[in-house]
């Protein structure tokens, strides 16, 4: 065998070896699908647990909540699996006209919708909120913004103050409704958005004074926040001096101890645990099955963060990266306010629990970022015409530490 021939061999090798690294994987991420699905099972069980006796006092039919959230789950799997479907780069085309109708949605629910516990958020008895549409929506814009100045992000007059247009514009109205929680979540999505994609560490800064000054002054304005704040500094030097809602929460985990009381046995939901279907589902949780079940459920919430991280690494092009990590980071974030506020580490907030809690809107759209998520899993490993020109995600998971400039080998003398 001639030097050539074996040269060209070691060239053909190598080439079938490239080709299989840079193939696409042509299936979705099946940990976050099963883990996914183990969430739904684990959330209509319980939801059909903690809302047969709220419903039946409200709706005069025991089934009526349950019932009505397997309808939206059924419309939000079919959701998931078209958007699963479509490839997450055509969003840059569609997402201003998802943006332009969810604030319109946003100033309609301001202007026609019905008043629910003082606030206007919703449409058709509560189960339509377009603040859960708007967390969706603003994630998507905000990557696809991103992606699009990515070489311009270091420029305050183009990076920092547009996004803060973007979220100002968006989180403005959800406040108006209002609804603070919200409106903080697509504030901090926006802020973690900002900071994947490569922003400028003195803009983060400012952005995190500005937001802290900004917290600060509508909870000094706003009643409703102002008594939250106050409840829960009072419940952090003594807990029998919580909100009537986190005593109740703590009762319901006492109550369960370990292994929990089982399945439909709960009391508490049953004398006073208010809205126990929907913001008060994990003290359900926490007293029917237990720490271990709650351990078992907050597992399930950070195994999904983690399946989505690993999508977001993986991912064909900075646009992919920055969309996975804002859902996955979102429904964590959702999760944690859900469960902190239940356990009176955080000032009380509206926060769904993702997949448990009773409500279509947040059902749906959760399960529509599941659908993005899988679709983006598909093109693992996909070559994309912005493929060489976006920074690597991996820089991004350890807070970017490999890229300072004390961590490159400098030369020492002997």
């Amino acid at each position: 065998m001639g030097t050539g021939t074996f040269v060209k061999e070691r060239s053909d090798r190598a080439s079938r070896r490239r080709e299989k690294v840079t193939a696409p994987t042509r299936s979705f991420d099946i940990p976050l699908l099963l883990i996914v699905i183990a969430l739904l099972v684990v959330g209509l069980v319980m939801l059909y647990s903690a809302s047969w006796d709220f419903s039946l006092g409200a709706y005069g039919n025991p089934m009526k909540m349950f019932e009505r959230q397997v309808l939206w789950m059924i419309l939000g799997v079919i959701g998931a699996f078209i958007l699963s479907l479509i490839d997450y780069h055509h969003w840059r085309k569609l997402v201003v006209l998802a943006m332009a109708f969810t604030i319109i949605l946003l100033i309609s629910v301001l202007l026609l919708s019905e008043i629910r516990f003082n606030a206007k958020r919703s449409f058709i008895e509560g189960s339509v909120q377009p603040s859960e549409l708007a967390k969706l929506v603003s994630i998507i814009y905000l990557a696809v913004w991103l992606f699009s100045k990515r070489e311009h992000l270091k420029e305050i007059q183009l990076g920092l103050i547009p996004l803060g247009m973007i979220l100002g514009i968006v989180g403005g109205l959800i406040y108006l409704q209002p609804d603070l929680s919200a409106a903080g979540t697509v504030l901090i999505l926006g802020g973690l958005l900002f900071f994947l994609a490569g922003g400028d560490l003195k803009q983060i800064v400012l952005l995190m004074i500005v937001a802290i000054i900004g917290g600060w002054m509508v909870v000094r304005v706003s009643p409703t926040g102002a008594e939250r704040v106050s409840d829960f500094l009072n419940g952090i030097k003594d807990p029998t001096q919580a909100s009537y809602h986190v005593r109740r929460s703590f009762e319901a985990i006492v109550n369960g101890g370990i292994f929990g009381t089982g399945i439909g046995r709960g009391e508490t939901k049953l004398l006073g645990l208010p809205v126990p279907p929907t913001d008060s589902i994990f003290a359900v949780i926490a007293e029917e099955l237990g720490l271990v079940g709650s351990v078992t459920l907050i597992g399930l919430y950070a195994a999904l963060v983690w399946r989505g991280m690993v999508i977001a690494r993986r991912a064909p092009d900075m646009l992919g990266t920055l969309l996975a990590s804002g859902m996955a980071l979102w429904i964590g974030l959702e999760a944690l306010i859900n469960m902190s506020v239940m356990v009176g580490l955080m000032p009380f907030a509206g926060n769904a629990l993702p997949f448990i809690s009773a409500g279509g809107s947040n059902l749906v759209v959760s399960l529509a970022s599941i659908g993005i998520l899988l679709n983006i899993s598909k093109q693992s490993g996909v070559k994309t015409e912005t493929g060489n020109d976006w920074r690597s995600f991996g820089a991004v998971v350890d807070l970017r530490w490999r890229n300072r400039r004390r961590r490159v080998s400098r030369s020492r003398r002997s």
